[in-house]
């Protein structure tokens, strides 16, 4: 065969194996276009059941350790919900927080894609990435089109919608929600004072960081439980944020929630926190009572039952955590915790800024493109979205899991209030505890320490003073994510060390100048300003 034969011979060979594929993928479109015919005329008009011939979703989940060893395969709420929509879900891979990251990138990595990654903590950088990608779609118009309940609330809260939505304006991902109206969990760990104690040095409950430190030192020097000993302790906690979460808006900061940003008061964009007087200040403070052994000595390393050993031996005279009434052991009867407000600060500022955005997850619920009924598949969710299915979620089924009281409110069976270990009783039955599920919650329907009537209280003191403008974490671009998952992390890592280091002193406030210029050096700058384009996109978004 002479060479202009051979050519020939390749050329006709190559054009046979493009028409092939080509072929190939005009009938892969064919298919894909019939199949979503099929599944689009097999969704019922609205209700339930979802589908008229039950399909199979294959689900991905992470789960907590109280859950863990409970099939969601056989799970009472699952096979209830199953009845009603008529679509069967294969909990394939139920897998513990532990082990959730390593198993979740192993699958995304090596293809071996479930229809739905539900409660899996999928990272903003994660859902961006893989959404660009085509491994998790969009869902903007499945949304508009499928999704009522959850666009009401989109359409009622716009920050809901600003913190799902990218820069390049997709929905990838289905969020978790805290009703705007539950404030109590968007609070978290409260700030409480020892009343009895109070009571005992004849002070009013502090209003003051002044007043604070004047109590704390009484609680130190005056021996309130009376054995003898000096072993109370003025403050104490599981965790120094937790304090920190309490008193920094004393100082000015934080007014737009939690995080290392808020609005600049002197400015139109951004300040970065933990660059400015304010947080400087606020950090002199914590050393002060550092310093005056007001504050747990080991609380940079305590250990949960460390603190909680203390606290069933009645030996604090204030601390940041969930309603005592209910969490702390019996030990501490005889000291009676009434909660806190936030407190004025030395140079007039008096806001309770550690308090969370409705959006309380936005990678709780992604779709795979291996999914064939995305429509049917939003659908599923939607109902969770609803009251009636967030009643569902976290009641369970009337008569069985719940029963109605005659003043109109919501409560276990007995089976289930009066077990010794309640976690564990509804977790036989429903999914959502340690789990943070994609939905909403609603203080009528989440029994636990956040709806207590001590909680409820505390709640009601505090939120005089919340911010009104919080804000939903921000979303980023491919190229801003790589400078935040690389520098930003960097940043993040030698403010929160070199926090610890100036409250417990080992870093003296000498050094100030020199930790502002190492910020500088790694990257706080750009950090600020990929926080302020971002910014200026949430604020533009309508």
């Amino acid at each position: 065969m002479n060479r202009k034969k051979v050519l020939l011979f390749a050329l006709a060979t190559l054009l046979s194996v493009l028409l092939v594929a080509c072929n190939g993928q005009e009938k892969s479109k064919e298919d894909e276009i019939k199949a979503n015919e099929e599944a689009t005329k097999n969704l019922t008009e609205s209700g339930m059941p979802i589908v008229k011939d039950q399909i199979t979703l294959d689900f991905f989940t992470g789960k907590s350790n109280v859950n863990l060893g409970i099939d969601w395969n056989d799970l009472m709420l699952w096979n209830k919900y199953r009845d009603l929509t008529n679509i069967k879900v294969n909990w394939v891979e139920q897998v513990s927080m532990d082990a959730l990251a390593e198993k979740r990138n192993l699958a995304l990595a090596g293809g071996n894609l479930p229809d739905v990654f539900y409660s899996s903590s999928i990272s903003n950088t994660d859902i961006l990435k893989y959404g660009q990608q085509g491994t998790f779609i969009e869902l903007n118009d499945l949304i508009e089109e499928n999704a009522p309940n959850l666009k009401a609330l989109l359409d009622a809260n716009p920050n809901v919608k600003k913190g799902l939505t990218f820069p390049d304006g997709k929905i990838y991902s289905l969020p978790s929600i805290r009703d705007e109206e539950f404030l109590s969990i968007r609070l978290g760990a409260l700030p409480w004072f020892n009343q009895t104690w109070l009571d005992k040095f004849g002070m009013d409950m502090p209003e003051t960081t002044e007043e604070f430190h004047k109590y704390l030192t009484a609680v130190k020097t005056q021996d309130p439980n009376g054995n003898g000993k000096m072993d109370e302790i003025p403050y104490g906690g599981v965790e120094i944020d937790h304090l920190i979460g309490w008193i920094r808006g004393s100082f000015g900061i934080g007014n737009n929630g939690g995080g290392d940003f808020d609005k600049d008061p002197d400015g139109d964009g951004l300040r970065y926190i933990p660059a400015t007087d304010g947080y400087k200040e606020m950090l002199e403070y914590l050393n002060k009572l550092y310093k005056e052994e007001l504050i747990q000595q080991n609380i940079f390393s305590i250990e949960w039952g460390q603190y909680m050993a203390a606290a069933s031996e009645g030996r604090y005279g204030s601390t940041a955590f969930w309603d005592p009434t209910r969490t702390f052991a019996s030990g501490n009867d005889e000291n009676k915790y009434v909660s806190a407000v936030a407190l004025k600060g030395p140079n007039g500022d008096q806001v309770y800024s550690n308090v969370g955005s409705p959006l309380s997850g936005i990678g709780a619920f992604v779709i795979t493109k291996e999914n064939p009924n995305p429509a049917a598949t939003v659908r599923w969710l939607d109902f969770f979205y609803s009251d009636e299915g967030a009643r569902f979620l976290y009641m369970g089924i009337e008569n069985e899991t719940y029963e109605k009281t005659d003043d109109g409110k919501y409560q276990y069976v007995d089976e289930i209030a009066n077990s010794e270990d309640k976690n564990d009783a509804i977790s036989r039955y429903l999914p959502w505890v340690g789990v943070n599920p994609p939905g909403i919650v609603k203080q009528d329907y989440f029994i636990g320490a956040e709806t207590s009537e001590a909680t409820l209280e505390a709640t009601e003191r505090i939120e005089p003073f919340v911010p009104e403008d919080l804000w939903s974490s921000f979303t980023y671009t491919e190229e801003e994510n790589k400078f935040i998952a690389s520098n930003g992390a960097d940043v993040e890592k030698y403010v929160k060390e070199m926090r610890d280091k100036f409250i417990s002193g080992d870093t003296p406030f000498t050094e100030w100048d020199k930790y502002l210029k190492t910020l500088k050096d790694i990257g706080a700058d750009k950090y600020l300003e990929i926080n302020n384009e971002a910014y200026k996109r949430y604020s533009e978004d309508k």
